[in-house]
C-alpha cells in the first residue's frame, strides 16, 4: 500500500540558504586569552551550589580554557558597575585551575553572569 505525503502548502523547490565560509558573519571574532566552552547540552557552564542550609550561595563557571586569571580579572571588573553594592560583595576565586567560583551574592546573580558571558560572545 502506498501512502501519499501532502505538501501542506510548502513550495516544492526551496532556495538554497547556504552561506559560504568566506562571507562575513554578524558576530566578529574576538581573540581573547580564555574561552568558555558550552556543555554537552549546549548551555553555558554556570552552576549554582547552595550550602550551609541555604545561607551560602556559590556560583561556578566550569571548564574555562586558557588564561583563567585574565578571565577572573575581567569578570570581576565587568560584571557589575564599580562602586555598586553588588561589586563590593563579589568575591571571585579559582578552583582546580579550570573553574571560577563566585561568592557573596544570591542565586539571582546567575542570570547576570549568563548575560555577561553572552555579551562576550560565548
Amino acid at each position: 500500500m502506498l501512502f501519499r505525503l501532502k505538501s501542506f502548502g510548502l513550495p516544492r523547490s526551496l532556495p538554497a540558504a547556504t552561506r559560504s565560509l568566506s562571507s562575513p558573519t554578524q558576530h566578529s571574532v574576538v581573540h581573547q586569552p580564555y574561552f568558555v566552552p558550552r556543555n554537552s547540552n549546549g548551555s553555558l557552564p554556570v552552576y549554582t551550589d547552595i550550602r550551609n542550609g541555604g545561607t551560602r550561595f556559590l556560583l561556578t563557571i566550569r571548564n574555562i580554557d586558557g588564561n583563567i586569571t585574565a578571565f577572573a580579572k575581567e569578570f570581576s571588573d565587568g560584571l557589575f558597575p564599580p562602586g555598586s553594592p553588588e561589586a563590593s560583595r563579589l568575591k571571585v576565586s579559582v578552583s582546580r585551575s579550570k573553574h571560577l567560583i563566585i561568592q557573596g551574592g544570591t542565586g539571582r546573580w546567575k542570570h547576570n553572569i549568563i548575560d555577561w558571558l553572552l555579551q562576550k560572545g560565548f
